[in-house]
């Protein structure tokens, strides 16, 4: 089964740019908007956060020195709050710690100004492809998810023994069902969770982390 979900490649794809510089802001903003990148600026992270919404795809350009929240401070923020745009730090004034920090907590690059307009590119395309490949995988989860809840409890009970390697006599033994109707049981599943094999089956609750008979046996 090939899963086609909505991704952010169907969506307009922008670089949210936030510096507290206007003429920054208005040259980063007009260099890609003439190359045909949207491009937002905020002079603030507060200001970013008042517009932001899940459904806006694309990446962050972000000062890390920012009057009120800074850049640093706002990252973790965003992390905190559940919020995954991929950001991409530039700064006049890092230094390793910070370089360090901000990586590790999952940054795409980090720019010194001034920078070239080719590490600004390359740095946006990465994290463009990142926000691409995290909503592919999120629609992908969503579609899992809503089959699953499609289930009802009986089949979702015989998909969690099916999942954990149980046969059809064994699974009617532990619910008390005859062999024909846990067939029919397992033939929704397959139809309902669109499987076109028990090793995909498998894969799909894995991915959802959908817990298996085994595992309800050592709760």
């Amino acid at each position: 089964m090939t899963e086609k979900p909505e991704t952010s490649k169907d969506k307009k794809e922008t670089v949210f740019i936030v510096d507290d510089d206007e003429s920054i802001r208005e040259g980063l903003s007009n260099f890609l908007e003439a190359i045909g990148i949207d491009a937002k600026c905020y002079s603030t992270a507060e200001g970013f956060s008042a517009h932001w919404s899940e459904a806006m795809a694309g990446c962050l350009l972000l000062d890390a020195r920012l009057p009120g929240i800074s850049g640093v401070e706002f990252q973790e923020r965003l992390r905190k709050s559940g919020i995954k745009i991929p950001v991409i730090f530039m700064t006049a004034h890092g230094d390793i710690p910070m370089v360090r920090k901000v990586m590790k907590a999952g940054a795409v690059e980090f720019l010194t100004k001034p920078f070239q307009k080719d590490e600004l590119l390359h740095a946006v395309e990465q994290a463009f492809a990142s926000d691409r490949a995290r909503r592919k995988e999120e629609a992908i989860l969503d579609s899992i998810r809503a089959r699953i809840d499609s289930l009802t409890t009986r089949e979702r009970e015989v998909m969690g023994m099916v999942t954990a390697g149980l046969l059809n006599k064994q699974i009617a033994g532990e619910l008390n069902l005859s062999e024909i109707t846990v067939k029919l049981h397992r033939r929704q599943v397959m139809e309902k969770m669109r499987a076109g094999s028990l090793a995909e089956l498998v894969k799909m609750c894995e991915r959802a982390k959908e817990p298996s008979w085994s595992a309800h046996l050592s709760e």
